[in-house]
């Protein structure tokens, strides 16, 4: 007993100078990145501008992730069939599933996001490019979203959205989901791939503010589903949630 106290003891301790660590690795690497960025992704207009900005992102991404102590592993990448544009529904559990999320999909790609973070200097202009902003505190904006979701699809950039709408803090696997990527689905036709992280939780604690311990990360796409004649925005949000739970809890069976 005492030396797993002394070990939760000691983690206490590294887990706030490696979240530290990984800052500094974000903004040095984030200083590099707008190199490139600015010069030849920044001014270009949509989709070419998000196809860019994803593929930089990913090699960003590539060297950050494992300088935290997280690298990656994705699986079912070849649930994306080339030319399709898919509504990807992702659990979120912490703030590290943010940077895994995008680079991790396939293709282009633009996430849902709050306008609150799009403030931030530097960074922010990076931020716009990879997201449709939304202010939850406005319902014209709510609005605008959805169709700007839409137009995304159109140009073939697949949408990103975390149908718990915040960071899951609970013991569940899962929040309710919130009926926006259901929605999306009934209206546009397009099919949902669901997403599930792992480790995001070990890695960032819901309970332990500026925390961070290294582990591995691993990102599972499963298999696309398409809104069914019938199919309800509450009938589509419920088989989409028992899918993720069941292979959040039981991961492996159907990859």
């Amino acid at each position: 007993m005492s030396g797993k106290a002394n070990k939760f003891g000691v983690w206490d301790v590294l887990g706030r100078v490696w979240a530290v660590w990984a800052i500094l690795i974000f903004v040095i690497t984030m200083l590099v990145f707008m190199i490139p960025f600015l010069l030849f992704c920044y001014f270009r207009s949509d989709p070419e501008k998000t196809n860019w900005f994803t593929r930089y992102s990913r090699v960003w991404m590539a060297v950050f992730l494992p300088l935290a102590g997280c690298p990656l592993r994705i699986k079912g990448k070849e649930k994306f069939v080339k030319g399709n544009a898919y509504i990807v529904v992702c659990n979120h559990n912490a703030l590290i599933d943010v940077p895994v999320t995008s680079p991790g999909i396939p293709g282009g790609n633009k996430t849902i996001a709050k306008i609150e973070m799009a403030r931030t200097p530097l960074f922010g202009m990076m931020y716009r490019t990879g997201s449709v902003l939304v202010d939850r505190k406005s319902e014209t904006s709510r609005r605008d979203s959805f169709i700007k979701m839409k137009e995304a699809l159109d140009m073939g950039l697949h949408m990103c959205i975390y149908p718990e709408g915040t960071r899951n803090k609970t013991a569940e696997p899962l929040k309710a989901f919130h009926d926006g990527a259901f929605r999306l689905s009934l209206s546009t036709g397009k099919e949902i791939v669901p997403a599930v992280i792992f480790h995001s939780r070990e890695i960032m604690p819901a309970e332990k503010p500026f925390y961070l311990r290294p582990h591995r990360l691993a990102m599972h796409f499963l298999d696309p589903i398409a809104p069914q004649p019938g199919d309800t925005v509450e009938s589509l949000k419920q088989k989409v949630f028992v899918l993720m739970r069941d292979y959040y809890l039981h991961p492996g069976q159907k990859a």
